[in-house]
């Protein structure tokens, strides 16, 4: 088998998050011997639930680097959070990484949770595999997982090996379908090296006939072979595996069970013989190395140990002091999880943590003469939101300095002020993604937080047009104040907004106090009869009266304001809420419950077709009110086995009346 490593690799562990990623994470680094001890997830002692948040949830909640030594080869493996709230996290891993491990269930029906992680691989031609875990479960089914796994996959899967089942129909073993080798699996131990079983001689080699006419289908030299009935050597057949593979051709499937450290050594081989290294990935991301460049996948606020920046070096060395992008590197220091060691220099291939590079963001790839373009995954757009506000009014400033550290760190996490309800919003990708960030604003900037669910931005309008005679006058010794109009109020219709003429003649009004007039009738559209901003509304100056010396701007805009005041509850007022266009992408066997939650949400269905490029998926269209999306994709996703997403935008503001308008005027404190 030939090999040829190319510098230090780097492979990411995907998938979703009861796939048990973070145990074949410790599983690889114990048998590479980079860690002394194996922890248990149950135990919150993995080198990849360090965080408090990941050890109280017991699942991963944000990046873990390792770099380990496997054979005298350097490797850096990413163990990447699998919740799809975290979803950006593990695609900026995946675009730096030579090879994907991309880990699976062993239950046919969990294999459209790793559709959007496949769909992106393939979109990206990122070489992966495929590790379905778990293989000791009484359910586990290799067959069943395979043919649902091609069902969402753009790229045809290679089976690499078969099960060994047991008396008692248990998987115990698997043989390799290159070397044709059987092996039983011992937990916690090596695997014996076996007899192939009599009884899998037809399996085993209908299977790997099956392995090798997918191979065929990129190597017409091989197709010839099969078509004469020529065996082909082993050496041949792992080549072409590793060109097939490196190309993003085809992806081979293992299997074992982590829990039982089965199948972790066979995985490591597989990396190591047959990943490519990181001139190809430079390549496949477009990258020309010149001097020395690192791509910044992630960035982290370390406590005392400040920020720092996670690189990919793809050229050069990067060395203590050496200035990169727009910073000078403060230190250059090697990762196992959350420790740190210092390395003071390191080369191309490598994984590691620069400290103190102030300007630099996810995704910057650094030079040493600046930021040069490059290609990376934009943060998805927001799909949950929570209001927040610090208990105490003295951490405001405190709060806006940890918002901007979170979401330094994590891109797909925003925070804003709502100009028309007043609130500083925290949006991201779902409910357990903003709790955790509120405890992390607990736990390490010692912030107490209030959430509650944002505000509505409800608008008013009127339904009847009236007249109003408005006078204002003061007098106060000196010169006075003195303003007089006769205003004509009436609807526009929806979408059309404000507008403001006049039918002055004779002077009556002079021009020059005009426009103090429509902006004292503007300072009152703020917020109308019901609380809300007023729009859809017309206003005519009609007639009015002046004095020479008491009359001013300001007299003219009090005397609008007056009016406006006056006349607009006997104008019909009635709320307006706005209706969002809404498109929600599920598998399609979940259609069904999508449409149940969109009209239990007072929602209009429009309908709903195949989602473009996405086999066995529906995109259903939808107009749901705002005030109906609290909580949406969290109840999508639980009716989709987590995998449901949708995207919207604002359409159009519909009258609001009855016991919705009243919950709405309550719930705003209206």
């Amino acid at each position: 088998m030939s090999h040829q490593p190319s510098g230090p690799r780097c492979a990411a562990l995907v998938g979703s998050y009861t796939c048990g990623k973070t145990t074949l994470f410790e599983d690889l680094l114990f048998a590479a011997g980079a860690i002394d001890r194996r922890g248990a997830v149950k135990d919150g002692n993995t080198v990849g639930d360090a965080a408090p948040e990941a050890r109280a949830r017991q699942m991963s909640t944000e990046l873990s680097v390792a770099n380990f030594d496997y054979l005298g080869e350097p490797w850096a493996l990413i163990d990447c959070p699998g919740s799809v709230e975290l979803t950006h996290d593990a695609q900026c891993a995946m675009m730096v990484a030579d090879i994907v491990v991309v880990v699976a269930e062993p239950m046919p029906e969990r294999a459209v949770t790793l559709s959007p992680i496949l769909r992106f691989l393939d979109d990206r031609n990122i070489p992966h595999l495929v590790y379905v875990n778990k293989m000791d479960l009484p359910e586990a089914t290799v067959r069943g997982t395979f043919e649902a796994l091609q069902a969402v996959s753009a790229r045809p899967l290679v089976l690499r090996e078969i099960p060994i089942r047991d008396v008692a129909g248990k998987v115990a073993g698997m043989v390799d379908l290159v070397s044709e080798r059987a092996w039983r699996w011992n937990p916690h131990k090596p695997s014996d090296l076996v007899a192939l079983p009599d009884a899998m001689a037809d399996a085993s080699g209908e299977a790997r006939t099956g392995m090798l006419e997918a191979l065929a289908d990129f190597d017409d030299g091989l197709m010839a072979e099969l078509l004469e009935d020529v065996v082909p050597s082993t050496d041949e057949i792992y080549a072409n595996l590793t060109r097939d593979l490196q190309k993003d051709l085809i992806v081979p499937v293992f299997f074992g069970s982590a829990e039982n450290e089965n199948g972790i050594r066979r995985l490591l081989k597989a990396l190591r013989h047959e990943a490519p290294g990181v001139e190809a990935t430079a390549e496949r991301l477009g990258i020309a190395p010149a001097g020395t460049m690192a791509q910044v996948f992630k960035t982290i606020h370390a406590g005392q140990s400040g920020k720092l920046s996670l690189v990919r070096i793809w050229s050069g060395e990067v060395r203590d002091g050496i200035t990169l992008g727009q910073d000078r590197v403060g230190s250059v220091m090697a990762l196992t999880g959350r420790r740190t060691s210092a390395r003071g220099a390191a080369g191309p291939g490598e994984v590691v943590a620069l400290g103190r590079m102030a300007t630099a963001a996810t995704g910057d790839l650094l030079t040493e003469t600046g930021v040069a373009e490059a290609d990376w995954p934009a943060p998805p757009a927001p799909l949950h939101a929570l209001a927040i506000r610090a208990e105490k009014q003295a951490d405001e400033v405190k709060l806006a300095a940890a918002l901007a550290r979170l979401a330094e760190e994590d891109p797909s996490l925003s925070a804003a002020h709502q100009a028309e309800t007043g609130e500083l919003v925290l949006s991201g990708q779902g409910e357990m993604q903003l709790q955790i960030a509120l405890s992390r604003m607990k736990n390490e900037y010692g912030l107490s937080v209030t959430a509650s669910r944002p505000a509505v931005p409800y608008r008013e309008t009127i339904t009847r047009a009236t007249s109003i005679h408005a006078r204002h006058k003061k007098q106060s010794g000196g010169h006075g104040e003195f303003a007089d109009i006769h205003l004509e109020i009436r609807p526009q219709p929806r979408g059309e907004g404000f507008a403001f003429d006049d039918r002055i003649t004779g002077g009556v009004v002079p021009k020059n106090y005009i426009p103090a007039v429509e902006k004292g009738v503007q300072s009152y559209l703020g917020k109308g009869p019901l609380g809300h901003q007023v729009v859809d509304v017309a206003v005519t100056l009609t007639d009015g009266s002046y004095h020479t010396v008491d009359s001013s701007d300001m007299a003219f805009q009090k005397a609008a304001l007056k009016g406006m005041t006056e006349a607009m509850p006997s104008c019909g007022p009635v709320l307006l809420e706005p209706i969002l266009a809404v498109a929600i992408s599920v598998p399609s066997e979940f259609t069904p419950r999508v449409q149940r939650i969109v009209t239990g949400r007072r929602g209009q269905l429009l309908g709903f077709d195949a989602k473009s490029g996405w086999p066995g998926w529906d995109e259903v269209q939808a107009l749901i009110p705002q005030g109906e999306m609290d909580g949406l994709i969290v109840e999508i996703r639980s009716q989709s086995l987590g995998v449901g997403t949708y995207a919207c935008r604002f359409d159009h503001l519909q009258e609001l009346h009855g016991r919705e308008a009243e919950r709405a005027l309550a719930a705003q404190g209206a």
